[in-house]
């Protein structure tokens, strides 16, 4: 599949990609039908990884002659100059490679005659209405069906359970080889790998249908319909119309209709229920924000409110000609240039390699104590109970 053919993976209303949303909030699929998608630059990285990783995978797992290596060689040489590609997605592919590949050969220890299927194009509908899926890794062997999805992203921690994207890949990968394969237990696996994320759900195949009978086809005929209710959640985070949605507003609001006992202060246990809504009320604000400055550059501004020249910093528009202006004037160099630098951590990363970078740095390399974060008691991390210990050294 070519880099083109990658980011045109065609997105029906009801694709896997988006079942998050449209299971828990149906008529959101048809609201946001008429909304053009916008590609980001991540969105574009994450494309590029997934060339990169089926170029990779092809070579090294999939059964190849002379004249197809060599392609694949040839491929991967020219995907070098791709301007998204760098030592860490080199790295963080590679790992991912080799994930899939321990998968494969596990697959391939429990039955010899082990298949293994890039870039396959899943047929969702006898669940959802004209949907499908594209499946990064598929797997077959004795009686186990995997599916494994790449997420190149490491902005959010993605995780396999109750995960309905992987799920749909998994049923639509059971849908088309079920009639070749006797699979019993089906294994839905997500890798992270630049936040060195890996999850595996395993469901019985009886529940997996259970779950596409119950869950899925019900929430499918009434967002196909644009019918049912619209239900505000973690699953706004990628809708289109998040910024002027009334139902995400209405469920906002409720959080500013709190009835406080004493009308001067609140308690400390009504802080505590309030600090688990600030993060949605937040990401809500900015959502909002987003959605009037947009408006405003396309010439509907939102009353009260318009686009106005912000700061801007100064700029040296041509750095060598400066440099020679101050030799001119005759200066100590000291006034104007700066000695060398070293690069921060995540820098040297990408240029060196996070993997060789430990072993040329050793103990050069520190992680200092964290400052001190507020999380709900639910957080695994121990908690820090003496402010003269735990803080010592910690910059507050």
């Amino acid at each position: 599949m070519t880099q083109q053919a990658h980011a045109e993976r065609a997105h029906a209303l009801l694709g896997a990609s988006k079942a998050g949303q449209w299971i828990n909030c149906p008529p959101s699929a048809r609201l946001q039908e008429t909304v053009p998608e916008k590609r980001s630059e991540y969105a574009n990285e994450g494309t590029a990884a997934h060339e990169l990783a089926e170029i990779k995978l092809r070579r090294r797992v999939t059964v190849c002659n002379s004249k197809q290596r060599k392609a694949l060689d040839k491929k991967l040489e020219e995907f070098k100059l791709n301007k998204y590609y760098d030592q860490e997605m080199e790295d963080a592919v590679q790992n991912y490679v080799e994930l899939v590949e321990e998968r494969y050969m596990a697959a391939k220890a429990r039955s010899s005659d082990a298949v293994i299927l890039l870039e396959e194009r899943l047929d969702l509908t006898e669940w959802v209405p004209d949907a499908f899926g594209t499946g990064d890794v598929v797997l077959i062997a004795d009686g186990v069906l995997e599916v494994i999805d790449l997420k190149y992203g490491k902005g959010v921690p993605v995780s396999a359970y109750n995960n309905p994207q992987i799920r749909l890949y998994g049923l639509g990968a059971w849908a088309g080889y079920n009639y070749l394969y006797s699979i019993e237990e089906v294994h839905m696996t997500i890798i992270q790998p630049r936040l060195d994320n890996v999850s595996t759900e395993v469901m019985p195949l009886k529940d997996l249908l259970e779950w596409a009978e119950s869950v899925v086809k019900p929430a499918a005929v009434l967002a196909f319909a644009g019918e049912g209710e619209f239900c505000a959640g973690d699953h706004c985070r990628w809708c289109k119309v998040k910024g002027n949605c009334r139902a995400r507003a209405d469920e906002n609001m409720k959080a500013l209709e709190h009835e406080f006992k004493d009308p001067a202060l609140m308690s400390n246990e009504e802080i505590g229920s309030i600090l688990f809504i600030t993060d949605q009320l937040k990401s809500w604000a900015k959502d909002v924000e987003e959605y009037a400055y947009d408006q405003a550059l396309k010439g509907s501004p939102i009353p009260q409110w318009k686009l106005v020249e912000g700061r801007s910093n100064r700029s040296i528009t041509d750095k060598n000609a400066a440099i020679k202006a101050f030799e001119t004037a005759k200066l100590e160099t000291d006034k104007y240039l700066k000695p060398q630098e070293l690069f921060g951590i995540g820098d040297l990363e990408k240029k060196v390699g996070k993997k060789v970078l430990p072993t040329i740095l050793g103990d050069l390399i520190t992680k200092p104590p964290g400052k001190p974060v507020l999380v709900p008691e639910t957080d695994k991390r121990p908690e820090l109970n003496s402010l003269e210990k735990d803080f010592e050294n910690v910059e507050v």
